[in-house]
């Protein structure tokens, strides 16, 4: 039987504003206030953020040419090393109290790849884990990211999939600490454009199906606020 989850799409929202909404919705979900798990589902401006593991020797340019290109560099605690997130990037961000979904952290990451891997497949790529880092892969570039935190047995961050993101930016870092990788998108293997709306409807049903969730809509300004 299907569990209750909140669903929520944020649409394009500042990486710090998401970050602070993530921090009072754990907070909430640790202390009972929300008795329900959240997903939320974004995009970003431009930004990088570095992970426990990640650190700014990672970045090829300098600070100085990020500050040019009005990219922000951002230390979050989630695990991982350094990444970026821009527009045309699909981020996800499930809010979990593991315990209480009956899952294990390798678990819990499994199903985030697992829900990649069928997006991708949706649009015809085959994309497959690879035991270099986690995230998933097509033919040894690098589609999708995973990093998460847990506080007293909640899980957030999330996962990061490129649908049809510039991928210059990738080039200014070394993506999850490794020297030797390329990236793409959906959008590069497939060398068509791809909606972002029917991208999302797609993620959600999988989201749904993976974590075996029913979705209800929710409030955040309430809860929030509340």
């Amino acid at each position: 039987m299907k569990r209750k989850a909140f669903f929520q799409d944020l649409g394009v929202m500042d990486y710090q504003k998401a970050y602070d909404l993530q921090l009072d919705l754990v907070e909430k979900r640790q202390t009972g206030a929300i008795e329900t798990d959240v997903f939320l589902l974004t995009e970003h401006p431009a930004v990088f953020t570095l992970g426990r593991r990640g650190g700014r020797e990672n970045l090829t340019v300098s600070e100085e040419f990020l500050q040019q290109k009005g990219v922000d560099v951002i230390h979050v605690e989630r695990g991982g090393n350094i990444t970026y997130h821009g527009r045309g990037q699909l981020v996800v961000y499930p809010i979990i109290e593991l315990k209480a979904a009956g899952l294990s952290v390798t678990e819990y990451i499994y199903r985030l790849e697992e829900v990649m891997i069928r997006l991708s497949a949706d649009f015809g790529v085959a994309a497959v884990r690879d035991p270099r880092n986690h995230g998933v892969w097509v033919q040894g570039r690098k589609l999708g990211s995973v990093g998460i935190a847990i506080r007293h047995g909640v899980a957030f961050h999330g996962l990061a999939v490129n649908i049809d993101p510039s991928l210059e930016a990738f080039d200014w870092i070394h993506p999850c600490g490794l020297t030797d990788i390329r990236m793409t998108s959906l959008a590069r293997e497939l060398a068509m454009e791809l909606p972002m709306e029917e991208v999302k409807k797609k993620m959600a049903g999988h989201l749904a199906a993976v974590f075996e969730r029913h979705f209800s809509a929710i409030d955040l300004e309430a809860v929030i606020c509340g």
